[in-house]
């Protein structure tokens, strides 16, 4: 569970050792604050909460400022909390993208690109209603029938329609990690991940 919160860059590939094209996302990795220690027994639960990708002072609010200078520390865009670090951290304490090592296997979360309101045959993968001819008008990506008439007289929920697709959480798990360019606070990992280029991602262990 313990990990860092990043940004997405955008795509890349590069070759292997072996000569082989590796396509891989980039992603910029902290640095990450800590800016908070919570504890059972204050907070009723264990955790430490990250800070990350800075922001102007006359966008945050004076509570948030407060908050951020108490860890010593410039106010933050984006703040989550994790649970499961073995090390012990301080307010104020910085983290990197050292923190993750090559060839390992990373968990990606983050929210997908939003397609807007969509048909079933983009949504679900619906193929239309049997084919074009034969009496069929305008029928190719109609969902078909529904339900039932008389009994029970209704659409039974979860039934799979046209509707709002994507902008939602997704985590892709064991993406191995490519290569860690730590000067510039770059994790490349193989595959792809959820979110467009400059979206805020959760890296897990």
């Amino acid at each position: 569970m313990p990990g860092l919160v990043g940004k997405k860059v955008g795509m890349t590939s590069i070759f292997n050792e072996e000569g082989k094209n590796i396509p891989c996302t980039v992603i910029e990795v902290g640095p990450n604050v800590v800016t908070q220690i919570k504890t059972r027994e204050t907070d009723g639960y264990n955790a430490v909460q990250l800070s990350y990708d800075e922001k102007k002072d006359k966008h945050t609010t004076k509570a948030m400022l407060g908050h951020f200078k108490k860890a010593k520390t410039t106010p933050k865009k984006k703040t989550i909390e994790l649970k499961g670090f073995v090390k012990d951290w301080k307010p104020g304490d910085v983290i990197t993208v050292d923190y993750f090592h090559d060839d390992t296997w990373l968990d990606v979360s983050g929210i997908s690109k939003g397609k807007g309101f969509q048909g079933v045959v983009k949504r679900h993968g619906f193929r239309g209603v049997n084919d074009a001819t034969h009496g069929q008008h305008n029928r190719s990506r109609a969902p078909g029938s529904l339900g039932a008439s008389s009994n029970p007289s209704r659409v039974f929920k979860g039934m799979k329609m046209a509707g709002q697709m994507g902008n939602e959480k997704v985590k892709i798990i064991n993406l191995r990690v490519v290569k860690i360019i730590p000067e510039k606070n770059l994790l490349l990992l193989k595959g792809s991940v959820p979110g467009a280029n400059g979206s805020y991602l959760i890296i897990e262990k």
